[in-house]
């Protein structure tokens, strides 16, 4: 699928920033920096903390806000004796959406491995959510030239058990672990190349239909300022936001940049 027929798909990932009161100001500003004809040209998907989705949830339906909420994380089971997780179950309650797995923080700070990724995405996509699933490689697998054996060994251990209608639901975001809040970015060209091995990969594992409809994101260290030659890329189909999608202001822009720069 071209990148003119596939509309863009920007995520805000707050990770552990904004209280309530702040989540609930931000979206008001994003909000009124968004028109209608932004959120008719892109998809923009807010992940707060845990703490945050009861008062943004309860914003955007009230004032009838088209941004779509997703959360940072899950727990791979319904519900037990596991003190501090959140259930998908209880996700699905609140109206989230989207929710993040495996992204590099949960990988290395907390030790998710390719199994547990494996099991949140069954959970995630059993109660009807979508999985943005984020595969990356370090500095080290980098320098070492093991970005393709990285990158492309996740994204078999996450779809090996998914079908062809599971992943073509599904979000990748690829995410070089070296770019996350350094300042540094893969070149566009560079991010293009790995997402299209991505894409490649997706074909091999499950389908090419599956390959032509999931989206393929790219975070690490997006900005306003670099958002258009990324989005100028034919395999990225939308970025996943750190620190820029905290600051309303940036991230409007971030969201406009995309939809001007596709096709």
């Amino acid at each position: 699928m071209s990148n003119e027929l596939r509309k863009p798909l920007i995520s805000g990932n707050w990770k552990m920033n904004h209280n309530h009161f702040e989540a609930i100001q931000c979206v008001q500003k994003l909000a009124y920096l968004l028109t209608k004809e932004d959120f008719s040209a892109v998809d923009v998907t807010i992940h707060p903390p845990f703490t945050d989705l009861r008062s943004v949830q309860t914003l955007i339906d009230a004032d009838e806000l088209r941004f779509i909420l997703g959360a940072q994380h899950c727990h791979e089971a319904d519900s037990g004796a596991f003190t501090g997780e959140v259930s998908a179950q209880f996700l699905a309650k609140l109206h989230v959406r989207y929710v993040i797995v495996g992204h590099s923080e949960r990988r290395q700070i907390f030790g998710e491995t390719d199994e547990v990724v494996q099991q949140k995405l069954a959970t995630i996509q059993k109660h009807g959510m979508t999985p943005i699933l984020c595969v990356g490689e370090t500095l080290s697998d980098r320098e070492a030239g093991r970005t393709h054996e990285k990158v492309l060994g996740q994204v078999r251990s996450a779809l090996v058990k998914r079908t062809v209608e599971q992943v073509k639901s599904m979000v990748i975001a690829y995410e070089p672990i070296w770019a996350i809040g350094t300042g540094k970015t893969a070149t566009a060209e560079d991010a293009q190349h790995i997402i299209s091995a991505i894409r490649q990969e997706v074909a091999l594992v499950t389908s090419g239909p599956a390959a032509s409809a999931i989206r393929l994101q790219y975070g690490g260290s997006v900005k306003a300022s670099n958002i258009g030659e990324i989005m100028s890329q034919p395999d990225i189909d939308g970025v996943l936001v750190g620190g820029a999608s905290l600051d309303a202001a940036e991230f409007a822009r971030i969201c406009q940049r995309s939809q001007r720069s596709w096709g």
